[in-house]
């Protein structure tokens, strides 16, 4: 993915209702409340919610067109999963974070991520090789165009394609609890991203998956975190908690 360009800031949407909520197809079986879950958890993870935002419970039902109740059912799973919080009784928000709550998420995901990529390294086949190629290409299409919350998609894919290669039912869902965490906070520091975030870590991986080099995969997945979101996100953390003081 070339990063050599300047990241457009494009301004966040402060429509309560959240137009922009990804209203995915309905599984075959699937029930309302699955669905509307899994359309705000995806929301969610890709930035969709930004921190602090408030968001009426209604505005998301009319957004999705259904009722308040199966919507409040799946806010209640997002609540237990950390990535919601309840203003009052027709609001909800992203929590805000603080820097060193920041910090933490990003050691967890690298010591999760990096044990996941260790794990598939030797089951990745040429096929695979390819598929993460394309979807590299894939991220630096969507941040050139602007389009953050799609970008933040396809890298979540990028490593979700690398992780899963060898199931798990333990290390895949706990990486995704973290992503689903930081997901509104890296929307927030990709959009800031300049030309200072030259080096292309997911090139680095793919090169390590390439020569089959474990070290160098699991160094490049960590660089990856820190260099982009990682740094910068914390900085802005740290900036907001300066301003409040």
């Amino acid at each position: 993915m070339k990063q050599a360009f300047f990241w457009r800031d494009v301004a966040l949407s402060a429509n309560p209702k959240f137009s922009s909520v990804l209203q995915e197809p309905k599984q075959q079986g699937e029930s309302t409340k699955k669905w509307i879950y899994r359309c705000l958890r995806r929301s969610v993870m890709s930035g969709r919610f930004p921190p602090g935002l408030p968001v009426t419970i209604s505005g998301l039902s009319d957004s999705l067109g259904v009722s308040t109740m199966p919507v409040r059912g799946a806010i209640d799973q997002l609540i237990a999963d950390g990535a919601l919080e309840y203003l009052d009784n027709r609001r909800v928000r992203v929590p805000d974070i603080d820097a060193d709550r920041f910090d933490e998420l990003i050691a967890t995901r690298i010591a999760l991520e990096t044990v996941a990529a260790e794990r598939a390294l030797h089951f990745i086949d040429y096929v695979r090789l390819d598929k993460l190629i394309y979807l590299d290409n894939l991220i630096g299409a969507a941040y050139e165009s602007g389009d953050f919350e799609l970008g933040i998609e396809r890298n979540f894919a990028f490593h979700r394609c690398i992780y899963e290669v060898r199931p798990s039912f333990v290390l895949l869902p706990l990486i995704e609890s973290v992503w689903l965490r930081m997901g509104p906070f890296m929307r927030e520091a990709t959009a800031n991203l300049d030309q200072s975030y030259l080096i292309d870590r997911h090139a680095e991986a793919i090169e390590a998956i390439r020569a089959k080099d474990v070290q160098a995969l699991k160094a490049a997945i960590t660089a990856d975190i820190q260099d982009g979101a990682g740094h910068v996100g914390r900085q802005r953390l740290l900036n907001a908690a300066n301003h409040r003081v």
